[in-house]
Parts: C-alpha cells; structure tokens; sequence
C-alpha cells in the first residue's frame, strides 16, 4: 500500500504511507489556495500534521477523518498515514514545471 494515490482533492494528492516524519504543527490545513485564500483542511476527526524538510505528513488517528475546501467536494480519508503532496504540470513550450495553482 506504501506510494499508492489515495485521494486528491483540486491540486493535492495524498498518497498513503508506512509512517509520518517531522515535526508535529499546531494546525490541519494542508495547503492554502495561490488565488483565492481558500484552504484544503481537516475539519472533523482525530488528526495531526507534521512536517518533514518542507513535505507535509498527516496522521489520522481516528476511524475517519474529513478533509474540507471551499471550492471541491468533501474527502473521507481513513484512519492511517499519508504524505502531502501537490499536482505539478509541465509546460512543454518553456520547458518548465510549476505546481498547480488552486
């Protein structure tokens, strides 16, 4: 199950893990809309985040955890851990990527 997608929500991917790294945050928001202030974050069930060098790792302690933004359909994501991640796209013309703005 290590790598394996699991759920994406708009431009963040989460991808389920063996174990989470880093230091533990004071908050659930795993990443913040570029354009329109909007977060994608947990808002209901037992959770922690953590961050590793710049990776995001989410912890899910209880059965259930709902990951929320304003603009895309509530997740389920279940009890386990789960490493952040976001949708980059490739320019073809300037030979660049980017990360996905939300």
């Amino acid at each position: 199950m290590k790598d394996e997608i699991c759920n994406q929500q708009g431009d963040v991917i989460l991808r389920r893990v063996n174990n989470v790294q880093g230091k533990k945050l004071n908050h659930l928001v795993l990443a913040e809309g570029e354009h329109t202030g909007h977060k994608h974050q947990i808002i209901k069930g037992d959770a922690e985040l953590y961050d590793h060098e710049g990776t995001l790792f989410l912890r899910v302690l209880s059965d259930t955890a709902t990951l929320a933004h304003e603009e895309h359909a509530h997740q389920v994501l279940e009890k386990g851990d789960y490493q952040i991640g976001i949708v980059r796209e490739y320019d073809h013309f300037s030979e660049e990527s980017k990360n996905v703005a939300d």
